[in-house]
């Protein structure tokens, strides 16, 4: 199996925090997956490029097997806005940030970078979640639990 197949597999969907508007992957719990399948991988943070606006970007390779990815980031807030004249705690934050989104390029957590909350697991039976969410007690808050996925095929399902 390809790295992407075997990593792209990993159900990261109880994993997945929220700060804000944005969500992220524990980078501890991410290397920890990607170590117990790929135990000689490895990674380098790139030095932070400082922009005249005093923003800042971070930058990491990561290698698994013979293939490397790269990534950078900017320092944002928790509204994905730049931070400008950020300290050594929002750098060292936002290079972590960036390994776990580097890792996406190998396929864990990836469908997280594209607003979903699962990993594609086959086609979704919209009228079933139709059913579920026409019987919820809290309607918008089981229409917020829906990947963009599910809230599409349950869109489709009323016509």
């Amino acid at each position: 199996m390809s790295i992407w197949e075997t990593l792209s597999k990993v159900d990261c969907s109880q994993k997945v925090e929220k700060k804000g508007q944005l969500s992220y992957l524990s980078w501890t719990w991410a290397w920890a997956e990607v170590m117990a399948r790929y135990p000689a991988a490895t990674y380098e943070f790139q030095p932070p490029v400082f922009f005249s606006d005093g923003s800042c970007e971070v930058w990491v390779s990561v290698t698994i097997d013979e293939l490397t990815h790269s990534m950078w980031l900017p320092v944002m807030d928790n509204r994905n806005n730049a931070v400008t004249n950020p300290d050594s705690r929002k750098i060292s934050d936002t290079r972590m940030r960036c390994l776990t989104k580097c890792l996406a390029m190998f396929g864990l957590g990836h469908y997280i970078y594209a607003g979903e909350d699962l990993p594609d697991s086959g086609p979704i039976d919209g009228k079933a979640l139709l059913a579920k969410y026409n019987a919820a007690e809290d309607a918008p808050a089981m229409w917020a639990s829906f990947s963009q996925a599910e809230q599409s095929a349950v869109l489709a399902e009323q016509g």
